[in-house]
């Protein structure tokens, strides 16, 4: 980017919702009893958290989801904005029910509960489809891509027309990786993410010659597979990189994952190095789990790399 050129803009396709905490000593079993304490209500949802994140950091953002014009709406909406994240190109749709999620912290970890809001197509507006045809990123997963229209064009179609006009992908497949069917719409990806869990279920093991061979067939430039409070791998289709997390007390690891993708995407952004990106991503997510709440992961640049020297300080 010259001095006279526009920040490039961030695109985040995905959920948002409102996220109500209760906390427990323990999780029960089938035909069982436990007893829950509601502790709060923060808005949520795992890419406007991500969205959030990267605004945190002073990048161009903007938000796209499918929601209904109730009184709940707005208020995701608003929440969004106050955090610096456009809503310009949101998508609305009387059909669609309200957005919120149930989130149980035990043991220091979490069992998220989300009301199921189908899966009917997105169809993007034509200044939605002009603003994604520019350079920058776009941010997403596959159950959203697969809803994505534009006229004629299908999900996998969309995707093709965007990275044709420079829109870089990340996708962020969290747990549920990915399976052959879905190969059309990680095409040609600049990052696919994955936790253990996804990771485990898209390649049979973690074997480099695998990944590898997975990449160069479907033009994949690199996969990363997080590690919770271990950090990530990255394989760029020759070798694997780890870098390791931050020993941290761990508060709420809700949104850490989120908080990892915004922030991968901003460094992708500024930082020339790929390593130096991931390093920042798997700080600012160990950050975020020092903190309650799915926006913990919120920042500014100066707050991760502050967190960083107190971390080699203490390590």
């Amino acid at each position: 980017m010259t001095e006279n050129q526009a920040p490039e803009t961030a695109f985040f396709i995905g959920d948002v919702a409102v996220d109500d905490y209760y906390t427990a000593d323990r999780w029960p079993g089938l035909a069982d009893k436990a007893a829950f304490s509601e502790s709060t209500s923060y808005v949520g949802g795992m890419i406007a958290n991500a969205a959030s994140v990267h605004a945190g950091f002073g990048g161009a953002t903007q938000f796209i989801s499918l929601l209904n014009h109730g009184a709940l709406s707005e208020r995701l909406c608003d929440d969004l904005g106050e955090h610096g994240v456009g809503t310009a190109h949101m998508l609305y749709d009387p059909n669609v029910p309200d957005s919120r999620n149930m989130i149980f912290l035990v043991g220091g970890e979490h069992v998220v509960l989300y009301v199921e809001t189908g899966d009917m197509p997105m169809v993007l507006t034509a200044p939605a489809l002009a603003a994604l045809r520019t350079p920058g990123y776009l941010y997403t997963t596959l159950s959203r891509a697969k809803r994505l229209r534009f006229g004629s064009l299908s999900g996998a179609e969309v995707l093709a027309d965007l990275r044709g006009h420079g829109r870089r992908t990340v996708f962020d497949l969290d747990v549920d990786g990915f399976a052959p069917g879905d190969a059309a719409y990680l095409e040609g990806a600049d990052v696919v993410i994955m936790n253990e869990i996804g990771f485990d279920l898209s390649f049979a093991a973690p074997d480099v010659s695998v990944v590898n061979a997975w990449m160069k067939a479907h033009g994949v430039k690199t996969v990363i597979r997080t590690l919770a409070a271990a950090g990530a791998e990255m394989y760029d289709g020759e070798a694997v990189t780890l870098v390791p997390g931050h020993r941290v007390p761990v508060v709420d690891v809700t949104g850490a994952g989120d908080t990892f993708g915004g922030a991968l995407v901003f460094a992708l952004s500024t930082m020339a190095d790929m390593a130096d990106a991931l390093s920042f991503a798997v700080a600012a997510a160990s950050r975020a789990v020092t903190i309650e709440g799915p926006r913990g992961g919120v920042s500014t640049q100066e707050e991760v790399e502050a967190f960083c020297a107190a971390s080699l300080v203490n390590s």
